[in-house]
């Protein structure tokens, strides 16, 4: 299968909690939600689904907090649903959810359980794989949003609430990013709470939904 190296650092010292397989240890998915948007870029995102290997770099991340976050589907009066539980724990998992009824969108789930946070995978550069990821999506940008994403790496809710540390759906460390190259703005398609600069992105890499035009806020890790 087609392999590219992404536009981004070599890898640095690991994050520690480190899991088994280069994966992350539950540990670090009980960080601030913001803080494990950031942690995640950088990170590999390996899909086994229908036993052919898709993988990516994650470069576009959006946090979403608990019940306190008015665009966060934890903040419900129903509470737990249905279809949020898997955001509501246990932290390191997936919460897949249908957008608009149309689009498959992935979240890591973090913070302690019951805390109701997740962090939105919003855009990807792909590594392995490019042309299964050609044949899922039928056009381009294969990863660029997280519709795309999903699509491309066969994500839908057979893997909802799946543990992210092991097969068809993994999560790696990978590249470290530097704070100059990540950018912060504001979440994309939301109505409520969208000045929130909780959509973090690494500058000049593919898979980018959408750069963001005005001054962005540093971040720091």
């Amino acid at each position: 299968m087609a392999s590219a190296r992404p536009n981004l650092p070599l890898p640095g010292p690991g994050l520690g909690d480190e899991g088994a397989e280069g994966t992350f240890g539950a540990a670090v998915f009980l960080r601030p939600v913001r803080d494990v948007a950031r942690l995640l870029l950088g990170s590999v995102l390996v899909s086994t689904v229908g036993g052919v290997r898709t993988a990516g770099v994650i470069v576009e991340t959006e946090a979403y907090g608990g019940a306190d976050d008015p665009a966060s589907h934890a903040a419900t009066k129903g509470g737990i649903t249905e279809r949020n539980r898997a955001m509501f724990g246990p932290p390191g998992h997936l919460y897949v959810y249908r957008s608009y009824g149309v689009h498959w969108c992935a979240n890591v789930v973090t913070g302690p359980e019951g805390q109701g946070e997740a962090v939105l995978l919003r855009g990807l550069t792909p590594t392995d794989g490019l042309e299964v990821m050609r044949a899922r999506r039928g056009r381009t940008p294969l990863t660029a949003g997280p519709g795309r994403l999903s699509e491309a790496l066969g994500i839908d809710d057979h893997l909802y609430g799946h543990p992210l540390d092991r097969p068809p759906l993994s999560l790696h460390r990978g590249w470290s990013v530097p704070d100059e190259r990540v950018a912060a703005t504001p979440r994309i398609g939301i109505r409520l709470a969208a000045e929130r600069p909780d959509r973090l992105y690494v500058v000049g890499a593919r898979g980018v939904s959408r750069p963001h035009r005005p001054r962005s806020e540093p971040t720091q890790r």
